[in-house]
Order: C-alpha cells, then sequence, then structure tokens
C-alpha cells in the first residue's frame, strides 16, 4: 500500500513523525510510505500569513487563517495531479490540506489533528481574543469542516481534540478515532536519577522552537527575576536570548538529535508553560527520560502528565503558580524522583510509537477497504488524474 504522509511540520510534528518513519520502515515493509513535509515559510507565505498593526490587536484580520491558506496552498500544488501515485493519503494536521477537500474526498484519506481552530482561537499566546474572535473564526471552520467531510476518518490525538471535532464540527464518532501520540523509548541507557547532576545547581530544561507560542518568556521572567540563585535553566530554541543568570541557550538542536537526552537525563525539572500545546512532544520526551513535568492544564496536556503523580499542572499565565510549583520540585529530590519514575512508566505503558503507529496503519487500511468496497458498490473504481510525485522530490522522504 503507497500512503502518502502529509505532514503541517509545525513545533514538536517534525519529531513525531521522525518516530512514524523509523517503525513503519522497521515494522511495516509492505507500506511504501512517502512524507511531504511543509517547508518553513517563505518570503512570500510570511507576508500573506503576517499580522496587520490595526486589524490585528482587535483579531480582524484572519492571520491565523491567512497562514493556514497559505501553507495548504503549497500542499495543493505538490498535491495536483499526482493523486494516482498512491493509494491512501495521511494528512497532519487538518490545516495543511484546508485546500484539498477534493482530494480528500477522491482518495482513502485520514486526517489526524491535536486541536481545532475552534479552540485555538481562544488561546493563542500571540494575541488576545476580542468581541469579534467569534465572528473571524467562522471561515476557518468552514475550511476545516470541508476537510472533516471529505476524509474517511478523522484521527484526535487526545479525548480534548476528539470532543471539539464532535461537539463543534459535528463529526459522527464513527468517524473519528482517538490514537495518542508515541514516541521510540530509548532502550540503552536507563534515566539517570533526578536531581544527579554535574553541576552544583539543579537544572531545569525547557524546549520550545518559540518561546512566546511555548511559554517559554513566562519561564525565562520567573526564573530570571526568583530562581536564577537556585538553578540553572536550560532553554533549548530556535530564538537568539540575550544572557542572563545561570542561564543556558542551546540554538542548534534538531529532532532526533542525541543530545536532547542527554541534556534531559542530567536535569532535574521540565518546565512547559505553553498555553497553547494540545499535547507536547517534548513533554513525553522529558517524561521518559524520568523527568518530572510542570505544564499548564490545558487542552489535551492533562491526559500527558497526571497531575500529582508525574509532574504539576499550573494555570495558564499565573506566574505565581508557576513558581510555586517549581520551587516545590526543586526543593524535594525525593518528589523528583517519584514523579520521574512515574512518568517514564506512564510513556512506557501509554505512549508508545509503535502502538500509535499499528492503530495509524489499521485505520488506514479499514479507510482503503472501505473506499473499494463503496467504488465496487457503485459498479465502478474511482478515478484518478494520471502524474507522478516522484517529479517532485524536495521535501518528500521515502521509507
Amino acid at each position: 500500500m503507497r500512503v502518502l504522509f502529509v505532514n503541517e511540520n509545525l513545533g514538536g510534528h517534525a519529531t513525531m513523525h521522525l518516530h512514524l518513519r523509523q517503525v513503519l520502515r522497521e515494522e511495516y515493509p509492505e507500506i511504501e510510505a512517502h512524507f511531504l513535509d511543509v517547508p518553513p515559510p517563505s518570503l512570500l507565505r510570511m507576508a500573506v500569513g503576517s499580522q496587520l498593526p490595526f486589524l490585528g490587536r482587535h483579531d480582524l484580520d484572519l492571520q491565523p487563517l491567512r497562514a493556514q491558506l497559505a501553507a495548504s496552498a503549497w500542499v495543493r500544488s505538490r498535491l495536483r495531479g499526482h493523486e494516482a501515485e498512491f493509494d491512501a493519503m495521511h494528512a497532519y494536521t487538518q490545516n495543511a490540506v484546508l485546500l484539498s477537500a477534493g482530494t480528500l474526498r477522491r482518495k482513502p484519506s485520514v486526517v489526524g489533528l491535536d486541536s481545532t481552530n475552534a479552540r485555538n482561537a481562544y488561546s493563542l499566546p500571540y494575541r488576545e481574543p476580542t468581541r469579534w474572535t467569534e465572528h473571524m473564526l467562522r471561515p476557518a471552520m468552514r475550511f476545516e469542516t470541508a476537510v472533516f467531510r471529505s476524509a474517511g476518518a478523522i484521527v484526535a490525538k487526545t479525548d480534548s481534540a476528539a470532543a471539539s471535532v464532535r461537539d463543534q464540527y459535528g463529526v459522527q464518532d464513527s468517524r473519528l478515532r482517538v490514537i495518542r501520540p508515541g514516541i521510540i523509548p530509548h532502550e540503552a541507557d536507563p534515566p539517570a536519577a533526578p536531581g544527579t547532576l554535574r553541576q552544583y545547581l539543579p537544572r531545569m530544561v525547557f524546549v520550545g522552537t518559540q518561546l512566546e507560542r511555548k511559554g517559554g518568556n513566562q519561564l525565562l521572567g520567573v526564573h530570571q527575576r526568583h530562581l536564577a540563585d537556585h538553578c540553572e535553566l536550560v532553554l533549548i530554541t530556535r530564538e537568539r536570548i540575550p544572557q542572563g543568570r545561570n542561564l543556558t541557550v542551546v540554538n542548534d538542536i534538531s529532532p532526533g538529535d542525541p543530545r536532547l537526552w542527554e541534556i534531559l537525563r542530567s536535569s532535574a525539572v521540565f518546565a512547559f508553560p505553553s498555553r497553547i500545546d494540545a499535547f507536547s512532544v517534548a513533554v513525553l520526551e522529558a517524561m521518559e527520560a524520568g523527568l518530572p513535568v510542570v505544564a499548564c492544564s490545558v487542552n489535551g496536556v492533562p491526559e500527558l502528565v497526571a497531575d500529582g503523580r508525574t509532574g504539576l499542572l499550573v494555570e495558564p499565565g499565573d506566574d505565581r503558580h508557576l513558581l510555586a510549583s517549581l520551587r516545590a520540585l526543586l526543593d524535594s529530590p525525593a518528589t523528583r524522583a517519584r514523579m520521574g519514575a512515574a512518568g517514564r512508566g506512564r510513556v512506557l505503558e501509554m505512549f508508545d510509537a509503535r502502538r500509535e503507529a499499528a492503530e495509524e496503519v489499521a485505520t488506514l487500511r479499514e479507510v482503503v477497504a472501505r473506499h473499494r468496497a463503496e467504488g465496487a458498490a457503485l459498479g465502478h473504481a474511482p478515478r484518478y488524474p494520471r502524474g507522478s510525485l516522484r517529479r517532485r522530490p524536495p521535501h518528500r522522504a521515502r521509507t
């Protein structure tokens, strides 16, 4: 079965697909997988998706939707005329295929998502919702609804995301699946005991490409004002950060880099106060390394972090709550060890990429079989345009 995996490629999407590619390559030789990764935005895409100064302040400029449509237009241009090259398509997320509902109807297709625009519109850290947000949301929801109606199955990564698809978009349970995200666990090295560090101060670590979107700026402020003399903060990000007290910035780590594992294993706490994440692969990686996690109680994050057992959940934007939770863990090696061990066990039990891949493959097979049966019932097989996806090799990897 030839499957095209379209990856929106934002944040943790790259890491998640890295694990998926490896599992498919090693355990599913019958799946001929191709990956179409949306590249970083060009100058044109950045211009199309930029905020408009006055309108953006009132959430009247449709900025999130314009950025999504620009990326979706890139995907549609790569798909046009090449549908015959694959037997099924898996798109992650729905925003990458907002302009490809026709392809989703014609091909056996699965659309995966971690959240919806109906939820994200009220939690974007760089723009506050206004009385106009509800009205500006409607065009985005129309595009999403067309995608959901066209796909053979919808796969949500969390119960929270599934509830939004069901309740706010009217997708029936028969077409909706919950397949939790996963990572490939490390087998060689057990996690270092939380709190056993290579420096005198305990180390607190954060991972996020964009600090504002992931809560990194809030964490940095809390650390510099209150915790700089009590712990080292390591920010793993693509952004350039000015020097600070007991602050280390790592700008050159990409998905799959073994240095991330070493940094996590030598740290005491993983802090991730993102207000927008529906789930976080970085949180799973930290838990697998035996770290307790401090994260915001938003979207599907409570489905990853068991509050009081594998970490502590805080209210988004609450500096006092964040500081108190970080101090509670930094001051108690025993609590860190207990929560870290529980977190690692939770990842091994619930968030293994091999289980995720098995469920995704089963869903794809189900959609393909149903599509063929429907075509046979109509007395003909679906007809697709000729073309060769291999003519466009950039941003596509075959496993």
